[in-house]
C-alpha cells in the first residue's frame, strides 16, 4: 500500500531494485499471478537480473517447479543465471520438493559456469546429499568448498552437525559442533548458541547444553525468551525435568514479555512425566498472571487425557478450545468419534450435552453429531422434548437413521 501510495499519488519514479522489491511484495499480498502481471507490464529496461530473480524468487517460494525452470533457463539465454542467487533459489526448490538428484546437477551446473558458492549453496547442497544417504558425498561437499576458500559460516557446520546426528556419528557431530563454536562472532548474535544446545541435546550431550546456556548467560546482559525456549526444549530432549523447572522458574521470574511457547514446553514436560495436576497447577498460575493459553496447550492436554482415558477432564480441555479466537479454535475431527463413543458407553447425557455444545460452538455440530447424542439419551433411559427443535435449529437434516432415534425416545412428530 506504502508502494502503491508512493507511485500513484506521489509519482515517485521507481529504480529498478524498487521493481523487483515491489514485485516481491505483491506476490506476498496478492499472489502469483499478480506478480506476473506486474512483470510483464513492466519496460523492458526494468526487466533485468534484479526483476528477473524475483518473479523467480516467487516461483521457488510458490512451488512452481515448471514455470521456476522455464524462467531460470530464459535468464541463461539472457546471461544473467550466473550468479549465486537464483541458482541457489532453484536448488532450494528442488530440495523442497525432495528432487536432490537435480540440485547435485545444479551444482555441477555451478562449477561450470564458474559461479562461486557460498554458505546457503553449501548447506542446500549438504542436506541434499544426506537426504540421497551420501555422507561421503556430504563431507566431500564440505572439503571442497574449504580447499576453494569458501567463506563458510557456523549455519554450514550446524548443518553439517544435524546431519552426522541423524545418521548416528555423534563424535563427528559433536566435531562440527566445536568448529561451530569457533566461527561464531559478535555480530552472529544468540542465534548460534541456541542452535547449539538443540544440537547438542540431540546427540545427549548434557553437560554442552549446560556449558553453552552458562555462555550464553555470561555474553549477553539480556537472556532472551528465544533462547530460554531454547534451553527448555534441549532439556526436554534429555529428560532433565529439574532442571527445566530451575530454569523455567528463573525465566519466570525476571521476563519482560510473556511467551507461551515456554510454558508449553514446560507442561509438555510435566505431562511426558505424568504430571497432570502439576501440569493444571502451572496452567492456574499462568492464567492468574494474565497469561492465556493457546491451541498448542489445548492439543497438549487433550491428547495427554485421552491417551490415558480420562475424558472428563479430556472434556474440560475441548470447552477451553471453544475459548479461543475463532480461527485457532479447532478440533481435530478424528477426536471426535473417540468422545461421542466415550459418552454412549458412560450413558453421560450431561456430558454428551457439554460436548456437543463445544461442537456447535466450534462449527462442528453434524447429523452424526447427534445421532450419538440420541443414543447417549436411550441408553442412560432419558428423554427430552427439545431435541427435534435444536436439531432444526442446527440445520440438520433429519435424515432416516435421526428420525428413528427420536421416534424411539418419543418425538416421533
Amino acid at each position: 500500500q506504502l508502494m502503491d501510495w508512493m507511485v500513484h499519488t506521489k509519482g515517485m519514479n521507481m529504480s529498478y531494485t524498487n521493481h523487483a522489491i515491489r514485485l516481491d511484495l505483491i506476490y506476498k499480498v496478492r499472489g502469483i499471478e499478480a506478480a506476473e502481471k506486474y512483470f510483464d507490464g513492466l519496460p523492458d529496461p526494468a526487466k533485468n537480473h534484479r526483476t528477473y530473480g524475483a518473479l523467480l524468487n516467487c516461483y521457488c517460494s510458490s512451488k512452481k517447479e515448471e514455470k521456476a525452470t522455464d524462467l531460470y533457463r530464459k535468464m541463461d539465454e539472457l546471461g544473467i543465471s550466473s550468479s549465486t542467487l537464483p541458482i541457489n533459489n532453484l536448488m532450494s526448490l528442488y530440495m523442497k520438493l525432495g528432487q536432490h538428484k537435480k540440485v547435485c546437477s545444479l551444482f555441477e551446473e555451478m562449477k561450470e559456469k564458474n559461479v562461486k558458492p557460498d554458505n546457503l549453496t553449501c548447506c542446500i547442497l549438504m542436506t541434499s546429499c544426506a537426504a540421497l544417504n551420501k555422507i561421503d558425498d556430504v563431507e566431500q561437499v564440505l572439503k571442497e568448498m574449504e580447499e576453494k576458500g569458501g567463506v563458510l559460516g557456523w549455519s554450514a557446520y550446524s548443518t553439517l552437525a544435524s546431519i552426522y546426528q541423524s545418521a548416528g556419528l555423534v563424535e563427528k557431530a559433536e566435531s562440527a559442533l566445536k568448529k561451530l563454536e569457533g566461527l561464531v562472532q559478535d555480530r552472529d548474535g544468540r542465534q548460534p548458541f541456541d542452535f547449539l544446545m538443540s544440537l547438542y541435546a540431540s546427540v545427549g550431550n548434557l553437560s554442552e547444553v549446560k556449558r553453552v546456556w552458562g555462555v550464553v548467560k555470561d555474553t549477553f546482559p539480556k537472556v532472551t525468551n528465544t533462547s530460554y525456549f531454547s534451553m527448555l526444549q534441549a532439556l526436554l530432549k534429555l529428560n532433565d525435568a529439574d532442571y527445566m523447572k530451575q530454569v523455567f522458574e528463573e525465566w519466570e521470574s525476571n521476563h519482560e514479555c510473556y511467551d507461551v511457547k515456554l510454558t508449553n514446553v514446560m507442561t509438555r514436560a510435566h505431562l511426558k512425566n505424568g504430571m497432570a495436576k502439576e501440569a493444571e497447577q502451572l496452567w492456574e498460575k499462568a492464567k492468574e498472571m494474565g497469561a492465556c493459553f493457546d491451541s498448542k496447550t489445548c492439543e497438549l492436554f487433550l491428547d495427554h487425557y485421552m491417551g490415558t482415558g480420562d475424558m472428563k477432564s479430556a472434556l474440560n480441555w475441548v470447552e477451553n478450545v471453544t475459548k479461543l479466537p475463532k480461527k485457532a479454535g479447532k478440533l481435530d475431527p478424528d477426536k471426535i468419534p473417540k468422545f461421542s463413543k466415550y459418552f454412549e458407553e458412560q450413558k453421560d447425557v450431561q456430558g454428551a450435552e457439554r460436548f456437543c455444545n463445544c461442537l456447535r460452538a466450534l462449527g462442528c455440530m453434524d447429523g452424526k453429531a447427534y445421532e450419538s447424542l440420541l443414543r447417549t439419551y436411550l441408553a442412560a433411559g432419558e428423554t427430552s422434548r427439545s431435541l427435534r427443535q435444536q436439531i432444526k435449529d442446527d440445520k440438520i437434516e433429519i435424515c432416516y437413521d435421526i428420525g428413528k432415534l427420536l421416534k424411539r425416545l418419543g418425538e416421533g412428530r
